[in-house]
């Protein structure tokens, strides 16, 4: 459903897209590496909704959009979308530990997605869109394992947390015009219908420090 509305952005093709959308500011990256930064790798779907929302946060300098947990060495958008490398549409968080802990990313990871559905993410179906939490350290996986466990403890979801919790072996960046999509495509079809409205409701549900 997504490579469609890609083309057809890619084309300069208009569809209904809700213009007033376009209107929303969404912080966008920087690419000067600050002091003490660290680095932290979800996919919760489509990588253009995780990348506004992880950028969003104060103490996030970038959230770079891209491929991981598969086994294809070059990995591109199409060949993603066809299922066959393993990889699922990622980003990975620079951030600030001095600002923003780990622990508050993992929590806004799954506050941004519904972790029940395997393979899909609203009507964005495939295992390019599944829920993966990578880690770099032991800290790091026992923090997501945590944070899962309490969420089925207080039972925030009807089904199972279906999540993988994996270690980040590769990661590789996609093309430069899937970065900062949302922002420099706010009247793209996908986006105003899908994307920032996902996004303005995840807003409105979580608490957090935003830019």
């Amino acid at each position: 459903m997504k490579l469609f509305f890609v083309i057809i952005s890619l084309l300069g093709v208009g569809l209904n897209g809700a213009a007033q959308n376009g209107k929303t500011s969404f912080p966008v990256g920087s690419t000067k590496a600050v002091t003490n930064e660290a680095v932290a790798t979800f996919a919760e779907g489509c990588f253009w909704h995780a990348e506004i929302v992880f950028q969003s946060l104060d103490g996030v300098r970038d959230a770079v959009a891209g491929y991981a947990g598969g086994t294809n060495t070059n990995p591109s958008y199409e060949k993603v979308a066809e299922g066959n490398t393993g990889h699922a549409e990622t980003v990975q968080v620079y951030y600030d530990p001095s600002k923003i802990s780990y622990e508050t990313l993992v929590k806004v990871f799954f506050a941004s997605q519904d972790p029940t559905t395997p393979n899909r993410q609203g009507n964005d179906a495939g295992t390019e869109y599944r829920s993966m939490a990578f880690y770099s350290n032991e800290k790091e996986k026992q923090i997501i394992e945590s944070e899962i466990k309490q969420l089925t403890d207080l039972k925030v979801y009807k089904n199972k947390i279906v999540t993988e919790v994996v270690p980040l072996k590769k990661f590789y960046t996609a093309e430069a015009y899937h970065q900062e999509y949302i922002h420099n495509h706010p009247d793209n079809p996908y986006v105003a219908n899908v994307s920032i409205p996902e996004f303005l409701n995840f807003k409105k549900k979580f608490k957090a420090h935003y830019k």
